[in-house]
């Protein structure tokens, strides 16, 4: 029960009452716990969309389900889903609560593992498909931690494009996948969760002129020669981003090394709009480069891992995906 131990304190100092005569007084049920089933439950919906295709998944009636979901959000107190005629969507706060589900689901995971057995008896081997950019920028403290956690699972990487990626994940010729979601394409075949929200930010050379400014707008970006990366899409991302604005950037070099961007900002020939998990302060010549956040671009760079839907995952896969959310969210990750 999600709520604050302040305010019947509070009342009982404003009007006398006793903490009994409050309680007594409450509906029933209002202090009821939320339990396990229910958020196993709310991430079966929120993951299939609607009460229907989650019942199948869980093996349950729908009546209980609603009724389950129901009672979580009296207990939490928010609207989880907005409900129409073709199923269910998550809510502002829904999205916020099912990074927490998975979190709380992650720990009792674990609790439950160390109790079970030690996880170096766990062997075997896991394959991971990665994208380049993710290869460079994320992966390394994963797998290190997930190496840590189980030294005798053997792994094998395999960097290549999104396409070939989802492709490997759908034939199930890889395991599980660490890609930018943002371009997912075969989204029924495959299930997702992110695991960082990298923001944007515009990387300046020293004494640019913008650093003067009290804040930054697209606007004021789309008048600057751009340097562009097209590494993993990002020409894609760029696009909608653009596209979003009502803006035409003025694309001046395309690149698909992060190390030449920083160069080249460096050097001063031009500015460029980044993920923040991808910033080093300076360029491969040791020169300064600046990071600015843009006022009006809110779109984040989504990180997180997919695995084939539907069918029985294999036995490495879901240790994995208790390490990975276990890494903290948010954030920029140390560069590599």
């Amino acid at each position: 029960m999600l709520r604050s131990a302040a305010q019947p304190t509070a009342t009982l100092q404003k009007n006398g009452y006793t903490l009994k005569q409050i309680y007594k007084n409450r509906p029933p049920g209002t202090f009821s716990m939320m339990t396990l089933r229910q958020i196993r439950h709310f991430i079966a919906v929120a993951e299939t969309g609607s009460i229907s295709a989650a019942a199948q998944t869980a093996f349950i009636s729908q009546s209980t389900l609603t009724l389950a979901i129901q009672q979580l959000e009296q207990e939490i107190g928010v609207g989880l889903f907005n409900r129409h005629a073709k199923g269910m969507t998550l809510t502002h706060q829904g999205h916020q609560f099912l990074r927490q589900a998975h979190l709380i689901l992650a720990t009792v995971d674990n609790a439950k593992r160390s109790l079970q057995q030690s996880t170096d008896q766990v062997a075997g081997q896991l394959i991971i498909g990665v994208t380049s950019l993710v290869a460079g920028y994320y992966l390394a403290d994963l797998l290190t931690r997930f190496q840590r956690a189980y030294p005798n699972v053997e792994i094998r990487v395999m960097e290549d494009e999104r396409p070939y990626i989802e492709h490997l994940l759908v034939s199930g010729e890889i395991d599980v996948g660490v890609l930018i979601l943002s371009n997912l394409e075969d989204r029924h075949a495959l299930q997702t969760e992110v695991l960082t929200h990298s923001p944007h930010r515009l990387w300046l050379p020293a004494q640019h002129p913008l650093l003067e400014h009290d804040s930054i707008n697209l606007a004021d970006v789309a008048r600057e020669p751009l340097i562009q990366l097209n590494v993993d899409e990002m020409d894609r991302n760029a696009q909608r981003m653009w596209t979003a604005a009502s803006l035409q950037p003025r694309i001046t070099l395309r690149t698909a090394s992060t190390e030449a961007v920083r160069s080249l900002v460096a050097a001063g020939l031009g500015v460029s709009i980044q993920p923040d998990m991808t910033y080093r302060p300076w360029s491969l010549e040791g020169d300064i480069i600046e990071a600015r956040p843009i006022a009006d671009l809110s779109q984040t760079l989504d990180v997180g891992l997919a695995w084939r839907r539907g069918t029985a995952r294999p036995a490495l896969v879901d240790p994995f995906l208790t390490v990975a959310r276990e890494q903290p969210h948010g954030g920029r990750k140390p560069s590599i």
